[in-house]
């Protein structure tokens, strides 16, 4: 069983020999000195899994289990979440502010991705419904003003470009932020949701097939199998429910800053470091 090991600065020795006092530890190997990977000799049940992120906190380090598949020299498409994993924010709850209607959409949005809402596309559905009468210029406020990349973004696209790994975008958003992030970091490739312009004006519609869940998994496969390869050779980032189905299966899945129930489903959960930090692992 190897576990990662990932933190901020540098992995504290302290914290490898707490591991050690309770689990035989095989190997040490230091990808980096934020990075380690830990070979134990016994696989870990689920109570040892969550006390080892839990000590991981006390030490402000981010505790993930890889899985027996992984490989880091045979991953070829990294895919990601928008809202919330590679930027900061939940695009639509900002679009919704331009009418006063933040605390409205953000419930719906908040539940969503907690699980709570099954139906993807019928939550969406009825988030767009309240941007009718948004004006189109709000788009551009909410890019310019409000969004940003979560830490590591440039460096994990820049990052993957370097070693070759196609860059894949997948969002239950909108295609008008997506194509600007594709342009701004040169991401490979993107899907998004199309919302219904008409005289300058939201209509309160989405155009076309919604990419929720089951959407994202397909993409992630497809492309996998593109390049001749299965899902193994995908590492799939997330922070919400509509992310558990591509992150299932994949060469590795990351929780960034997540909800609980992708956490819990998650190889690694990254919430004291940068989006980047996955690389070590390459």
């Amino acid at each position: 069983m190897n576990i990662a090991l990932f933190h901020q600065d540098a992995i504290e020795d302290q914290l490898i020999r707490e591991i050690e006092k309770s689990h035989a530890i095989v190997s040490i190997e230091k990808k980096t000195p934020r990075t380690a990977v830990l070979e134990l000799k016994e696989a870990l049940n689920i109570e040892q899994r969550t006390h080892l992120r839990n000590l991981g906190v006390l030490h402000q380090t981010d505790v993930g289990f890889l899985p027996k598949h992984f490989k880091g020299s045979d991953i070829k498409v990294l895919a990601m979440d928008m809202d919330s994993t590679l930027i900061n924010i939940e695009c639509i709850d900002e679009i919704a502010d331009a009418v006063g209607k933040k605390k409205e959409v953000s419930e719906i949005t908040e539940a969503a991705m907690r699980g709570e809402i099954i139906d993807f596309g019928e939550s969406l559905r009825k988030r767009v419904a309240l941007l009718k009468g948004v004006p189109a210029s709000a788009f551009d406020e909410v890019f310019s003003q409000r969004l940003r990349l979560n830490p590591g973004a440039k460096e994990l696209i820049a990052g993957a470009h370097a070693k070759g790994i196609h860059t894949l975008l997948v969002s239950g958003g909108f295609t008008f932020f997506t194509h600007k992030l594709q342009v701004q970091l040169n991401l490979s490739e993107t899907h998004a949701n199309q919302l219904e312009i008409v005289d300058g004006f939201l209509t309160g519609q989405v155009l076309g097939n919604i990419v929720d869940g089951e959407a994202k998994a397909a993409y992630v496969e497809a492309r996998c199998l593109a390049l001749g390869a299965n899902k193994h050779a995908a590492i799939t980032m997330g922070d919400g429910s509509n992310d558990l189905q591509m992150m299932h299966g994949a060469g590795l899945s990351i929780a960034y800053r997540a909800k609980p129930v992708v956490k819990e489903k998650a190889d690694l959960a990254f919430d004291h470091v940068g989006l980047d930090a996955c690389l070590d692992l390459l």
